[in-house]
């Protein structure tokens, strides 16, 4: 399974597990503000990997994986926040930011290999250069 698949996969049950804690930190926890901003960047990640897909270049590819990046890099952020503010148990963060720090490593490398190999190609004869 190639890397951009298993991250549209992975990112779209992400996403799954960041709407679902938010149903428990909104009904449960009477908590709105922190999982509002964690449910939009969570659920962005797989929005934007979505949209790579279809880019019109690969510069446009970069632009969206790397905003994906930053979107997994804000939802750590804010499950971090929710922990250390007790609204989320020591097994549910561990679990979800594991998943999270995982999705942020493959997104890394995926944006820095690309950014890689569009250096190497030569747009205007329509080749790869050699290294």
């Amino acid at each position: 399974m190639s890397q951009d698949i298993l991250i549209d996969k992975r990112s779209y049950l992400f996403a799954l597990r960041i709407v679902k804690a938010y149903k428990y930190l909104t009904k449960q926890q009477n908590e709105y503000v922190l999982s509002k901003q964690m449910l939009r960047s969570g659920t962005a990640i797989g929005a934007m990997m979505r949209e790579a897909k279809f880019a019109q270049s690969r510069a446009d590819f970069v632009s969206k994986a790397s905003i994906a990046l930053k979107e997994a890099n804000e939802t750590l952020y804010w499950l971090e926040l929710l922990h250390d503010s007790d609204y989320i148990d020591n097994k549910t963060f561990n679990s979800i930011h594991t998943e999270a720090d995982e999705i942020t490593a493959i997104l890394a490398s995926i944006v820095k290999s690309t950014k890689e190999n569009t250096e190497k190609y030569d747009n205007a004869k329509g080749i790869f250069l050699n290294s």
